[in-house]
């Protein structure tokens, strides 16, 4: 059967595992789709795209029904060249309102100029028109799915004049940000929108990884969702993350009182919870031996669990080094109410104190902390090398230099730098081979088939875990390597 065919069928049974891994373009009407997309064009007037951008290029404009703008990204990045597909997907996790080019490009190690042309030469647009165009998706999703006035909905998109948003707006999409509202209704007040997700997703793993290893007062659970305190810009707000698995996506309340950083928070929540992987690629890197298959079968939807904050995890995998994981939950609380800042935030009768920043980690007295004085030494050391940019936490950086830069550091072992990969950097390939139940789980599956699931290495880590942690436990984690 032809590729073409075999995404026609998809589109017919409206499939959401296929969710922004293809688009439909309908000849008849000029308009692009998603493949869950309510409208079922004849085969004869439709072509499909490998991407939006595709789609885009090719004349077409976003259908109003399934708003392509709310599609998962694909984990393929779009681009032919591993620096531009490398550059895509931090463009996709990118943060910030004001964009640099040249700093930008200093990450990949070429010219401003040298990376405009091989993006314009791989996908039509610049990296700057890319993020852009991120943005202006982000306004149309509030548009359709909040209240918000369109003068805060223009600033976060990042735009400082409502005449000019207005125009990038209506180029974009053929319509007015006024015209999309009037025709949609929107039934919740606040700032309420949709992640989408390809599914399966196994939301509750998430839930319970980021419940066993909760930050400080910061975070707290309900059976369905998870609550987290944050600061950003000098202001602290609160989103809620719970599931919707009947329309496969996340819902995310966001309590915060600068629109400008929604675009930021949102792209917090979708790496925090792995929104853009694809279940059936892993599975099929993953499926090579047969007992892993019936691991994949028992836990469906695996995915790479993270943090909030980067430096976060880093410091909390320093304080988990041979201790249990309620004992490092507790020294994490610990070291928050000793060199954190108040948040201004009660919950549970409790100040909420944030997480400390590596200056005020510096700062502190940890002589209250009750951890080892070289794991103190350990915590001042990389929260200096963070500060004087020795290491980064990006994750556009090669792997094994953060590795070997991360051991440079007194106190810091493979097993730790490994873990920081895996949850810091978001490597997919990160594997630790040290930890104590991975380390018993390769008596049971051979290195030479774990070597063989790369570049997906970290989905199986974490499929160990959920599968064996229940059983390994027990053993007294002091045996455990550094």
């Amino acid at each position: 059967m032809k590729k073409d065919d075999i995404y026609y069928k998809a589109m017919l049974a409206r499939d959401h595992r296929f969710d922004g891994k293809f688009f439909i373009g309908v000849k008849t009407t000029g308009i692009y789709c998603r493949p869950i997309c309510p409208a079922k064009p004849k085969r004869e007037n439709v072509l499909f795209f490998n991407n939006y951008l595709e789609a885009e290029k090719a004349g077409f404009r976003p259908c109003m029904r399934c708003r392509p703008e709310s599609a998962p990204m694909s984990p393929a990045w779009i681009g032919t060249s591993a620096i531009v597909k490398r550059a895509i997907k931090v463009l996709h996790n990118l943060e910030v309102i004001h964009f640099n080019e040249e700093e930008f490009a200093e990450k990949f190690g070429v010219s401003t100029r040298h990376l405009r042309r091989l993006f314009v030469e791989e996908i039509g647009k610049t990296p700057k028109q890319l993020l852009s165009e991120s943005r202006l998706s982000l306004s149309r999703k509030l548009i359709v799915e909040t209240k918000l006035p369109m003068t805060e909905i223009a600033y976060a998109a990042g735009f400082q004049s409502i005449r000019r948003f207005n125009d990038a707006f209506k180029e974009k999409f053929k319509k007015s940000p006024s015209e999309i509202r009037r025709s949609n209704q929107v039934a919740s007040e606040g700032i309420k929108i949709g992640l989408s997700y390809r599914p399966p997703f196994n939301f509750e793993a998430l839930l319970f990884s980021y419940q066993i290893h909760r930050i400080g007062n910061l975070e707290w659970f309900t059976e369905r969702s998870m609550h987290r305190i944050f600061e950003m810009g000098g202001h602290v707000g609160h989103v809620v993350i719970s599931d919707d698995p009947k329309n496969s996506q996340l819902l995310l309340e966001i309590d915060f009182p600068d629109t400008s950083f929604i675009h930021a928070i949102v792209t917090r929540v979708r790496s925090m919870f792995d929104l853009d992987s694809d279940s059936l690629l892993v599975a099929n890197a993953l499926e090579i031996d047969p007992q892993i298959k019936k691991l994949l079968k028992k836990h469906t939807g695996i995915r790479l669990p993270s943090s909030w904050d980067p430096f976060e995890v880093a410091i909390s995998t320093i304080l988990g080094q041979l201790v249990s994981i309620d004992m490092a939950r507790m020294l994490v609380t610990d070291l928050t109410e000793i060199a954190g800042s108040e948040s201004g935030i009660v919950y549970n009768d409790v100040n909420v104190k944030l997480f400390p920043t590596p200056e005020q980690i510096l700062s502190a007295d940890l002589s209250m902390l009750k951890t080892t004085g070289m794991r103190k030494n350990t915590l001042k050391e990389f929260s200096l090398a963070v500060v004087e940019k020795r290491i980064s936490l990006e994750p556009a950086q090669d792997v094994e230099e953060f590795i070997k830069d991360a051991m440079a550091i007194k106190g810091i072992g493979r097993w730790t730098a490994d873990y920081m990969a895996l949850k810091v950097l978001k490597s997919t390939d990160a594997f630790p081979s040290t930890d104590l139940i991975l380390a018993r789980v390769l008596e049971l599956h051979s290195e030479e088939i774990i070597a063989q699931m790369s570049p997906w290495r970290g989905y199986a880590a974490v499929l160990f875990w959920r599968e064996y942690s229940s059983v390994l436990t027990k053993v007294k984690n002091k045996k455990g390597k550094k």
